[in-house]
């Protein structure tokens, strides 16, 4: 099997390609990757993804994955090429439905070009913790009451195509993840008015896993101590951890419960 990674921004496509070095990395334009040199590359537009697809099949790929963040392109209609022309109602339909749709039109369509779809977390499994307190500081009874609430949250912003996080204190929710992610929530605490709360985050009610599975890592645990927070709860299943012993040593060290939930 050739393996194809679609890939954004952020460690998770570096962490597939360290446990599939033979992937052909595809970076879109204004994109950049964070992987190997030594990583074959293909660079491609929006504009040209038919184009891409052929190169794919050309290159004998009959899998993709789909790993990092990708922020929403611009598209420059000069720029389209025949291969991509009769997909761009499609695509354009899809990018007006939020999120969710424009991420299942892409996977579909990538389907219906015969190519098979690999989860991260099925080529990584081992970047999903289980169960319970990963550190030293176990969740306590608030913590527990929060998460509840959090989640009731994350329901309701799943609902309406939000994010996959929030953060909640003494029952109230301070933040929600949206499009600028979940760095820029937490950047955006980052003055003392969140101390004590927890960071909730989890996959969408619904949510094809086989792509944009949320993740934490190291950079999110610093944030949350900057935000004063006291615990970072995830979804068991659900949540990838990048660089597990930093992000668990990170906690310990600012005293905040890591609870897979």
């Amino acid at each position: 099997m050739a393996l194809a990674l679609l890939a954004g921004t952020g460690a998770l496509p570096g962490e597939i390609l360290a446990r599939r070095p033979d992937a052909l990395v595809c970076e879109m334009r204004g994109v950049p990757v964070d992987a190997p040199e030594v990583a074959e590359r293909l660079s491609y537009r929006i504009e040209t993804l038919g184009t891409l697809l052929a190169e794919l099949k050309a290159h004998g790929v009959d899998e993709i994955c789909l790993a990092g963040a990708m922020t929403r392109p611009a598209v420059d209609p000069s720029a389209i090429d025949a291969a991509t022309a009769p997909l761009v109602p499609r695509l354009m339909a899809a990018m007006g439905q939020g999120d969710d749709g424009t991420l299942r039109a892409v996977m579909a369509l990538l389907e219906e070009q015969g190519f098979a779809l690999r989860a991260a977390h099925e080529i990584a499994p081992d970047l999903l913790p289980e169960a319970g307190a990963l550190g030293a500081v176990a969740p306590n009874d608030a913590h527990r009451a929060d998460a509840d609430r959090a989640e009731a949250v994350h329901r309701a912003m799943a609902a309406a195509d939000v994010g996959q996080a929030c953060v909640v204190r003494g029952g109230l929710c301070l933040a929600v993840e949206a499009l600028p992610g979940t760095d820029w929530m937490l950047d955006s605490l980052a003055n003392g008015e969140a101390a004590g709360g927890l960071l909730y985050k989890a996959p969408k009610p619904g949510q094809d896993r086989r792509a944009d599975l949320p993740v934490i890592g190291p950079a999110t645990v610093e944030r949350a101590a900057r935000a004063g927070l006291s615990a970072i709860v995830i979804a068991a299943g659900g949540v990838m951890v990048l660089g597990r012993d930093e992000v668990v040593a990170l906690a310990d060290r600012h005293g905040i419960a890591l609870w897979v939930r």
